[in-house]
């Protein structure tokens, strides 16, 4: 079946041989165009974007702002939060950050926690039973982050420096909706546009459900990466509270998705992300690539 892929699709083959390092001689320009054409099937137009998709692939080049660094980081941002919007809207960490994973003292840490890398995307292992955890399973995909330099796979380059570490967090969950849903705010220069809610991420054998909505929570009819659920997530209860911190955190950023969660009426945050999906996952319909590009103004002055 692999082989089959390689021969058949550019996408794969792309993923397949960029993952093992074989695009890591090339500049970052050149690595954009051939990844973008190959996940979009539309060349990158960097001269003059236009699409959401392409923006970011120019921010990725042009804007290196070395604060985003700290930013993207899941211990150091928690410096930029409290000073922003408090230490009430921070998840309690519950230990480290620890450089590896024998450092860890599970006997300290509840029957229910989080482990999270704090230099990457994914890196993370939800623990529901201390006593149930497969030990063997979490060393071997946290050992296995902690070696892993993320702006390879994109380039990303905010991920670059990022000390690779790992902090262990609070389980969270709404008592109401059983899940821990996500609220994604695209913010551009400090205003929240549009956002959209992940739902159904931990629940067995269901794919995880983006839905978008408008600042007055109206459904948007379009999809990017997931399909919508079957039922639409009602508007969380402390959605314009959301709205002001987004405001806040991204204030003077071209360009950044501000996400939190509501957990039984109280607003933590999640992440800050400057390149949803990387830029490389197209938008159905098309035309919200541009909408949403439209919202997105380049800087004049780049900061390489």
């Amino acid at each position: 079946m692999k082989v089959f892929k390689l021969i058949t699709s550019k996408n794969y083959r792309f993923k397949f041989l960029a993952s093992r390092g074989f695009y890591n001689h090339l500049s970052d320009s050149e690595y954009l165009k051939r990844k973008y054409l190959a996940q979009t099937g539309s060349e990158l137009n960097l001269d003059n974007p236009q699409k959401y998709t392409e923006k970011l692939q120019w921010l990725k080049l042009n804007n290196r702002n070395p604060e985003y660094t700290a930013l993207v980081d899941k211990y150091e941002v928690r410096r930029y939060v409290s000073e922003k919007i408090g230490d009430a809207h921070l998840i309690p960490l519950l230990g480290g950050p620890w450089k590896s994973f024998d450092e860890i003292d599970f006997s300290k840490l509840p029957d229910r926690f989080v482990l999270k890398c704090t230099h990457d995307s994914g890196g993370l292992v939800i623990c529901k039973n201390k006593k149930t955890l497969n030990m063997k399973a979490t060393k071997e995909k946290i050992q296995k982050c902690l070696k892993r330099n993320f702006y390879y796979i994109n380039r990303e380059w905010v991920y670059k420096d990022v000390v690779p570490q790992i902090i262990a967090e609070q389980y969270m969950e709404d008592t109401a909706t059983k899940e821990l849903r996500d609220y994604k705010f695209f913010c551009f220069n400090g205003e929240p546009k549009a956002l959209f809610v992940a739902t159904d991420r931990q629940t067995p054998g269901e794919e995880v459900k983006f839905d978008f909505f408008d600042m007055d929570y109206n459904h948007i009819d379009v999809r990017n990466g997931h399909q919508n659920a079957r039922t639409l997530p009602e508007k969380p209860q402390e959605f314009e509270l959301m709205k002001e911190l987004a405001k806040k955190l991204s204030k003077d950023i071209p360009h950044v998705r501000v996400d939190f969660y509501e957990v039984n009426r109280k607003v933590y945050f999640g992440e800050m992300t400057f390149f949803h999906f990387s830029g490389m996952v197209p938008f159905e319909p098309v035309e919200w690539d541009y909408i949403l590009g439209s919202w997105l103004t380049l800087p004049s002055d780049k900061t390489l």
